[in-house]
């Protein structure tokens, strides 16, 4: 055994075993939870091994994932205290779940009849530790929270000059379904609706409807590190059947010559209400936060989904125009890329660090969920995660997770 293993072994061990129990709750601990991909043989041989471990059968052990076991058991992954960071989590979600304000959807009938008391917190790292309280296992659609997957899908496909001459990357200082273009006749970006039809119209353009739709659930699932991903057809016919503003909206790019040629602009809609039809649940979606957060790489498996500068220019617009009308005061006061859906989902990207996803489906007159946004207001105000908490010289007595206290 290496002198780092046996070390290792010799910090866990007492009189000369590590308890089988005693290693999965450290694991636990530390975010590594059993279903992790990347730790499948590991969990396997601890379970399926004697409830006592000697130092030889740590050895063997260690060498179901190589590196990872050390790192999480010597305090070396994103987050060095988890559990510490955790509780500090939960007492945050514990806050805010007394707050009873908003309303639910109405213009969507489906959503309209979604519990309102439903509430769901989940965070993986970009070192794949996870935890999740709440009503973290309901699937809920994803909505506006599509937009930043749809960007990136049309990015990898057509690169970043041939998007951006279809779509802009301005804030549009509009709501979110507002028949406008910008000067040049265009959407102002990717993350309103106009914009995510547009790019929608550049992924696998010419394409085989449900060979198109096939594609995106697989980037989703794989973003997602293998989790599934869920499609609701009840949302999906209730959004078609109440879409008015935005069978307006295609027409309206139609008419301006904004789309690119030969675009079938009824199945272009159709695309874009399958995609905000698609279901996840919190768990799920902090996992493709933290691909995005973590330069496009899943965390728990390791597979490139998307490249390190299409994800940079995705974060840049979800921080500039991720929130809807109240994109600026959140990229103000809490500085984190961000986008929103009006089920009431909010997914969070803390570069190099990781996702997180909040679900309550009561939103606030800009369509943003009520205690989703108090949640990451109470966050920041907590931890150093605005994008400019490492300027020099700014000292506060907020905590930083990433640094082992």
């Amino acid at each position: 055994m290496s002198d780092s293993r046996s070390a290792l072994f010799k910090s866990f061990s007492k009189e000369g075993i590590v308890r089988r129990e005693a290693l999965l709750e450290a694991l636990k601990e530390r975010g590594i939870l059993e279903d992790d991909p990347r730790m499948k043989a590991l969990f396997k041989a601890i379970n399926g091994g004697s409830p006592e471990i000697s130092e030889a059968q740590f050895q063997i052990l260690s060498d179901q994932a190589p590196g990872l076991l050390e790192q999480a058991l010597t305090d070396g992954l994103a987050i060095p205290d988890f559990s510490t960071f955790a509780k500090e989590l939960t007492d945050i979600f514990d806050e805010v779940n007394t707050i009873r304000m908003g309303k639910l959807p109405t213009y969507i009938p489906q959503l309209e009849r979604v519990d309102p008391e439903k509430f769901a917190m989940s965070v993986c790292t970009v070192d794949g530790q996870r935890f999740s309280t709440g009503d973290c296992d309901d699937y809920f659609c994803v909505q506006s929270c599509s937009k930043p997957m749809t960007y990136c899908l049309a990015l990898e496909e057509q690169g970043e000059d041939v998007v951006h001459s279809y779509v802009g990357r301005e804030p549009s200082g509009k709501t979110f379904n507002e028949l406008t273009l910008n000067t040049k006749g265009l959407p102002h970006n990717p993350m309103i609706n106009a914009g995510a039809i547009m790019c929608g119209a550049l992924i696998k353009k010419g394409g085989d409807a449900s060979d198109r739709f096939d594609y995106v659930m697989e980037k989703w699932k794989t973003a997602a590190g293998g989790q599934k991903i869920g499609f609701n057809n009840a949302v999906y016919l209730s959004e078609r059947q109440t879409a008015d503003r935005n069978f307006a909206l295609g027409y309206f790019m139609r008419e301006k010559k904004a789309f690119p040629p030969d675009v079938e602009l009824l199945d272009v809609l159709e695309f874009y209400f399958q995609c905000c039809s698609i279901e996840t649940t919190t768990k799920s979606m902090a996992i493709i936060a933290s691909t995005l957060a973590n330069g496009g790489i899943c965390p728990l498996t390791g597979v490139q989904v998307f490249s390190p500068g299409h994800v940079k220019n995705c974060l840049s617009l979800m921080l500039s125009c991720g929130m809807y009308d109240f994109s600026g005061e959140f990229a103000f006061t809490v500085g984190i890329p961000a986008k929103s859906g009006v089920s009431g989902a909010i997914m969070l990207a803390i570069p190099n660090v990781g996702g997180i996803a909040v679900w309550s489906p009561l939103l606030d007159e800009l369509g943003n969920s009520v205690r989703g946004v108090e949640f990451c207001k109470r966050l920041v105000s907590r931890f150093k995660f605005h994008t400019f908490d490492s300027m020099l010289g700014l000292g506060d007595d907020r905590i930083d997770p990433r640094r082992k206290r």
